[in-house]
């Protein structure tokens, strides 16, 4: 795949990859969603997520949605050593259980899913007692959280299981397993379980969608809610060819932010940098994420490299600052390693650059290609540094062209913010109650 030098193909090209990408089809919702708008006024909700409340983004954007279409919202998390126990949050109950989260083995992910899993299980069968749910909202990571809302379900809440990341998949990353190894297996039967456990399963693409009603449930369970980031944190700038560095010796500011994990292959864009200091000698690789053991082996790996101030790790920042840190930068990348998780993942860094009009780097993968094409993002072969490199030095040379595709970029994103996914997840929800109240 090359498309650093020569003409960008057209978006009507019937290769594969421009017809996944539905690039220039407006955006419509399902005429079944679209036709039927939905209120939850006067709802109880419970929401349940393995997560810091409100540091993870999609659950607090869910849970603000659900708010604003009138339901009460009781929202169940993990506790950080810096917030309270209990609070009422932008409108939100807040309850923490303190238990450590921590990266570690497969027993350690048990031992914490375990724990936590039986805790929000006596709360919710406790709450269930004084006032009963309407609706039990899960958010995986694990799957079988959904099996804590079993009581409130028992006596007629309806759930859902957000499908945040496909486990199976995610575990066979992390650990590096095959796909048919007996942990991978286990999983996936709990998946399907847990599937059967909620009256709504969400996920975050169409990748996953084709995944989950393979294996584990019916086509009509599953609705795609994507990734959008919030239009308020992250306002929407037309791209602009004007960038303080114009030639090779002025600043070329590379970005990363987001999971400082194997997976998300920033040691692959440390190996990427060498080259392109070759020809943009004050390029410059800054990178914003919860520090971690493999942030300090790239570290390690970029001044064995010689790359000295080159590469610059710049802490975490939170999700209203990070858009100020985008504006910052010349181009964004998504240097992903290839593997079973990130093949069918579309991350959402992709929109929080193009919502600020940056050009931006990321792989050719399934995940990807169901949403934009050459024409409309900057594609590298996934897991080839030299491939990335070969991109970055194309945007640091020609940056009005790139800067034409962030614009075709944009346009797909515009299909897909938080405003038009937010219709459709409230929607989704609604349906289940006007089954519901139908049958009553």
């Amino acid at each position: 795949m090359k498309t650093a030098t020569g003409p960008l193909p057209s978006i009507t090209d019937s290769s594969p990859r421009a017809h996944s990408a539905d690039a220039g089809q407006p955006f419509a919702l399902p005429e079944a969603i679209a036709s039927n708008g939905s209120r939850l006024h006067g709802k109880r909700v419970a929401m349940i997520m393995f997560s810091f409340y409100p540091s993870d983004p999609r659950p607090r954007r869910a849970a603000d949605a659900l708010l604003k279409e009138g339901a009460s919202v009781d929202l169940i998390c993990l506790r950080d050593e810096n917030a309270p126990s209990r609070e009422v949050l932008n409108g939100i109950n807040v309850r923490r259980i303190a238990i450590e989260h921590r990266r570690g083995g497969k027993l350690a992910y048990a031992w914490q899913y375990f724990a936590f899993i039986v805790a929000c299980a006596v709360i919710l069968s406790r709450r269930t007692l004084t006032h009963r749910y309407d609706l039990v909202y899960v958010h995986n990571m694990p799957d079988i959280l959904v099996f804590s809302g079993l009581v409130p379900k028992i006596m007629g809440a309806r759930v859902v299981l957000d499908q945040h990341d496909p486990m199976p998949e995610l575990m066979s990353a992390i650990f590096g397993v095959g796909g048919d190894s007996f942990y991978v297996q286990i999983l996936k039967r709990l998946e399907k379980l847990s599937f059967n456990c909620a009256d709504l399963v969400l996920t975050v693409n169409r990748a996953c969608e084709r995944i989950f009603t393979t294996r584990s449930c019916r086509p009509g369970k599953v609705g795609v809610v994507m990734n959008a980031p919030d239009g308020r944190l992250f306002p929407l700038h037309a791209p602009s060819a004007t960038r303080p560095g114009r030639s090779p010796q002025d600043s070329f500011v590379i970005m990363y932010h987001g999971s400082l994990v194997e997976r998300n292959g920033l040691d692959l864009a440390v190996q990427a940098l060498v080259p392109v200091l070759k020809t943009c000698p004050a390029a410059e690789l800054r990178i914003y994420g919860k520090a971690t053991p493999f942030l300090n082996h790239v570290l390690a790996q970029a001044a064995s490299l010689g790359l000295g101030e080159s590469v610059r790790y710049l802490g975490t920042k939170r999700l209203e600052d990070l858009a100020g840190e985008i504006e910052k930068c010349d181009v964004g990348i998504i240097p992903n390693q290839r593997n079973a998780f990130t093949d069918i993942n579309t991350p959402t860094r992709i929109f929080e650059y193009l919502a600020l009009g940056k050009p931006v780097i990321a792989p050719s993968t399934p995940g990807i290609l169901d949403y934009f094409s050459e024409d409309s993002l900057l594609l590298f072969e996934t897991g080839d540094a030299a491939d990335l490199a070969r991109q970055l030095e194309y945007v640091a040379h020609n940056y009005e062209n790139a800067v034409e595709v962030a614009e075709r970029g944009q346009q797909i994103y515009l299909q897909h913010t938080w405003q038009q996914e937010r219709t459709t997840l409230v929607n989704l929800v609604g349906a289940l109650f006007r089954g519901k109240e139908a049958r009553t």
